[in-house]
């Protein structure tokens, strides 16, 4: 069993969704979102830290399992200003995560909405849908907290396949290297070539 906390950075609103994998299986822990109150830009990065990191502690502390944390890249904003903002946001995020402790894995809008919907270009809405559906949720969440849940449900996907792929990968490995001898494709290779994307 394992924690996926998967956030969606924001500079007055932090979505964050957890959700516990055991193997292909997703099920609903908790969402919702860390809202700043001040027009201090210092001050909202400070909350946006605390409020991570209380939550991540109280499942570190109350949960006897690995905990895994996920966040959404950001390349695009409407303006330069609120790229800046949205930037410290995102980077106070992956602080506080790794002041805890976790490892961050990096996703794009693009990925987590293939991971969801199974198509890249899909709305809020059609996000939304899905992850109450993939979670058997009764209520729908706020949208910083489904695109939170959205974010913990694509890094679920991506290591249930990488999991697979690398025990594949070293079964015919291992059989190759019996028979042929031949170099063997180890998970720190896989991991080095960009999540098995090989470098142009």
């Amino acid at each position: 069993m394992t924690l996926i906390i998967g956030i969606d950075p924001g500079s007055r609103m932090t979505g964050y969704g957890i959700v516990r994998a055991v193997g292909d299986r997703l099920t609903f822990i908790d969402a919702g979102t860390i809202r700043t109150d001040s027009t201090d830009m210092p001050v909202r990065i400070s909350q946006i830290f605390d409020g991570i990191a209380r939550i991540v502690s109280h499942y570190q502390k109350y949960h006897d399992e690995p905990i895994h944390s996920a966040i959404e890249q950001v390349f695009m904003a409407t303006n330069p200003d609120s790229a800046l903002k949205l930037g410290q946001a995102r980077g106070a995020a992956i602080a506080s995560l790794t002041a805890q402790g976790l490892t961050v894995s990096e996703y794009t809008a693009r990925q987590i909405k293939q991971a969801v919907c199974g198509y890249g270009a899909a709305d809020k809405e059609q996000v939304t849908a899905m992850v109450c559906r993939l979670l058997a949720l009764d209520v729908v969440p706020q949208a910083d907290a489904a695109d939170g849940l959205a974010c913990a449900i694509c890094h679920a996907h991506s290591s249930h396949s990488m999991h697979k792929l690398l025990g594949n990968t070293a079964l015919k490995g291992r059989s190759a290297s019996k028979k042929k001898g031949r170099w063997r494709l180890s998970e720190t290779d896989l991991l080095s070539q960009n999540k098995l994307i090989k470098p142009q």
